[in-house]
Parts: C-alpha cells; sequence; structure tokens
C-alpha cells in the first residue's frame, strides 16, 4: 500500500520577509521608546556637537587656516556632521550592552519573532536617531551662518553619504556592545572616539599636519566622507592633494561597505553565539 505524504507547507518568501519586518519594527519601537523613558544619552548625544560648533566656531576658528581660503565655518560643518556619525558608536554600545546585562536581550531571543529582528530593531532606532541628529546639526550649522552651494540634490547626496557611514559603524557598535561585560567598558568607548575623530580632515586640512600624521587622517575613513560632503556641499576644503583625497568621492562608499562586510558577520556571530 502506497502512502503519500503530503509536505508541511512553508512560509513563502514574502510572507518571512512580512514577519521579519513586522518584527524589527516591534522592536525598533521599544528602543525608541526607550528615549522617552530615559532621555540623558540622547539629550547629551545631541547636546554634546552643538557644544563643540560653537567651540570650534567662536573660539579656535579665527585661529585656523582653511587651505585655498574660505570660510572655515563652511570647512567645519562637513566634519562635525561626520563627528556627530562616529560618536553615535558610542550610543549604539552603551545601549546594545544595557540591553544585554539586564537581560533584556536574552528574553527576546527567548520569545517566537525572527531571530533577525532584534539586531534588526536595533539599527532601524539608531538610524531614526541619526537622521534627527544629523538634522538637529543642519539647523545649528545654518545658525552658525554654514550654507550649502549646490543643488539639493547634492546635499541629499551629502547628507546619504554620512548616513551611510553612520550604518557601517552602526555595526561596530552592535559588536562591541555584545562584547562589552560592564557598563564602565561601554561608556569607554566615547573616550577612544575622541582621537579617532579629532585625527581626521574635520577640524583642520591634514597638509597643514606634520608628513606621517597627515597622512593617517587622509586615510581616517572620516576623512574620504568628510571631503566628499564638503565637495557635494560646495564648502571650502574639499580639493585635498594625494590619491586618496582625489578619490574621496569613491572612498566614502568604499570604506562603508568594507566596514560593513567585516563587522556585519562578526555581530552577527556574536549575537548567535550569546548564552552558549
Amino acid at each position: 500500500m502506497d502512502v503519500t505524504l503530503t509536505p508541511i507547507p512553508r512560509l513563502v518568501s514574502f510572507e518571512r520577509l512580512r514577519w521579519v519586518v513586522r518584527d524589527s519594527w516591534l522592536i525598533a519601537q521599544r528602543d525608541m521608546a526607550q528615549w522617552v523613558r530615559e532621555p540623558q544619552m540622547i539629550i547629551w548625544g545631541l547636546i554634546f556637537p552643538i557644544v563643540f560648533v560653537l567651540l570650534f566656531a567662536y573660539v579656535f576658528g579665527s585661529g585656523i587656516i582653511v587651505p585655498g581660503g574660505g570660510n572655515y565655518r563652511e570647512f567645519l560643518m562637513p566634519g562635525m556632521f561626520a563627528q556627530t556619525v562616529a560618536f553615535g558608536i558610542g550610543e549604539t554600545v552603551v545601549a546594545v550592552q544595557a540591553d544585554l546585562a539586564k537581560g533584556v536581550t536574552d528574553r527576546f531571543r527567548s520569545m517566537p519573532i525572527a531571530p533577525s529582528a532584534v539586531l534588526l530593531g536595533r539599527c532601524t532606532a539608531n538610524m531614526i536617531n541619526s537622521i534627527l541628529s544629523l538634522g538637529l546639526m543642519v539647523a545649528c550649522g545654518l545658525a552658525v551662518g554654514w550654507r550649502w552651494h549646490g543643488s539639493l540634490a547634492e546635499a541629499a547626496a551629502g547628507i546619504g553619504l554620512l548616513l551611510l557611514l553612520r550604518l557601517a559603524f552602526l555595526w561596530i557598535g552592535i559588536f562591541l556592545g555584545l562584547k562589552a561585560k560592564t557598563a564602565e567598558s561601554a561608556n569607554g568607548i566615547f573616550g577612544l572616539l575622541y582621537p579617532v575623530t579629532m585625527l581626521s580632515s574635520a577640524f583642520v586640512a591634514p597638509e597643514l599636519m606634520p608628513g606621517w600624521l597627515g597622512a593617517v587622517a587622509e586615510w581616517n575613513p572620516l576623512s574620504s566622507t568628510i571631503t566628499a560632503t564638503r565637495s557635494l556641499f560646495g564648502n571650502p576644503g574639499a580639493d585635498p592633494s594625494g590619491w586618496i583625497g582625489e578619490h574621496a568621492m569613491l572612498m566614502a562608499i568604499m570604506w562603508p561597505v568594507v566596514i560593513t562586510a567585516l563587522t556585519l558577520p562578526l555581530a552577527v556571530r556574536t549575537f548567535q553565539r550569546l548564552s552558549r
């Protein structure tokens, strides 16, 4: 007697995708709700860049030379946008470590939701936060005299490059947050971000630095994004010398791709190995 076995129906790809998107958005909503209940980190993350803008624009700006001439505040603001993006790493590390320490991450992993939703939800919430932060920084720049001189499409492309770099840095933050054992070690990441952001073309052109230091600053991924956005915004300091400077637009895309390709698998693997 022949017995015909009916295969268990599987969710079609569209249904799986809808499941992941729904669960990711729910996790993102939970993460954003945390901002309302515990706004200290978000407020600090928004106030700190504004203080830096005022400090460099009005205190140090008069003593800093812009290669080729030009308004230092217009030279400064693309660098400040990139610094805001970079400091998002620290915010992500602290948030991920806090969820891990409180058992929230383990609770999510035990629930009947898409496993990828925990990380994707964090990404969604952090990218929304980054968009709001950049919007505030643009308003701050306009208030101190910064302007873009290209088309609206070029300005949008510049913001897009900044968000692309933020997305790459976000995976660094998730990986480090999953690896951090204590809140103190997570907060210590902020200290490491200072030399990374300062040793770039954000505040001073690498051409004005000692040769070896200028070379390090030029190859900082932040510098490529800063130079590319200066070019798109039509701001001074967008024509540095050297191969890396001449190909800043290409490198502003390639650096985030390489960083994501390296850190995303590490973050996913670390997440999968939690509590094993």
